[in-house]
């Protein structure tokens, strides 16, 4: 039961500060609420998030199989050292950029707001790899156990930590955007550093063994 609740943690915490950076999901989240209402932003969000987890269990599909073959296993966790590294020093690059409040121009479409938050959503296919990398780093530090009730807990707090950030632009709007700007180097820079201590973990992990 723990370690279910501790994978369901994880899965929620990763999805809830990946959410947060300033990008065209949050911010069209936040512009529906505001130009329309919350129902429609809800909506929207819950587009996005059936995408997401859908993705998720594809890769967690993926991983199933890397996890059947070690050598193959064993190769991804050295990889994901590097990747971890990588999307570190692009968050600390990132911390350096003013943010910017990137306007949607989608929400002149008159599509049904769920279906544009699942289509934004799909178009966006770097949440694979993303989860992906997160995916193999939990499941070398047994975090994350194979199997399905551990992938159903995980997939879950994914869900719920993405629409906990999309909720934060949605209650909160303008103002939500105005502290995530002021504090947008340091908050890519708290994902940077999960980044970098994540890898180092990695790393002393695979030595050792």
């Amino acid at each position: 039961m723990f370690s279910l609740l501790r994978v369901f943690i994880a899965g929620m915490l990763i999805s809830f500060l990946g959410t947060l950076p300033l990008g065209g999901l949050n911010i069209s989240a936040m512009q529906i609420a505001i130009e329309e209402h919350t129902k429609n932003a809800v909506r929207f969000a819950w587009g996005v998030v059936l995408v997401e987890v859908l993705y998720v269990r594809l890769s967690l599909q993926a991983m199933h199989w890397v996890t059947a073959h070690q050598p193959v296993f064993r190769t991804l966790e050295w990889i994901t050292v590097g990747l971890f590294v990588i999307l570190g020093v692009s968050s600390f690059l990132a911390a350096r950029r003013k943010a910017g409040e990137k306007k949607s121009l989608l929400l002149n479409i008159t599509i049904h707001r769920f279906w544009l938050g699942f289509s934004m959503s799909a178009v966006n296919p770097v949440q694979i790899p993303f989860w992906f990398i997160w995916s193999t780093y939990l499941i070398s530090i047994h975090v994350l156990e194979p199997g399905a009730a551990a992938y159903n807990s995980y997939t879950i707090g994914i869900g719920l930590g993405t629409l906990a950030g999309l909720a934060v632009f949605i209650c909160f709007g303008h103002w939500a955007v105005q502290k995530i700007k002021a504090g947008h180097g340091v908050i890519n820079r708290a994902v940077g550093l999960v980044f970098f201590v994540s890898a180092i973990v990695q790393f002393v992990r695979l030595v050792r063994e």
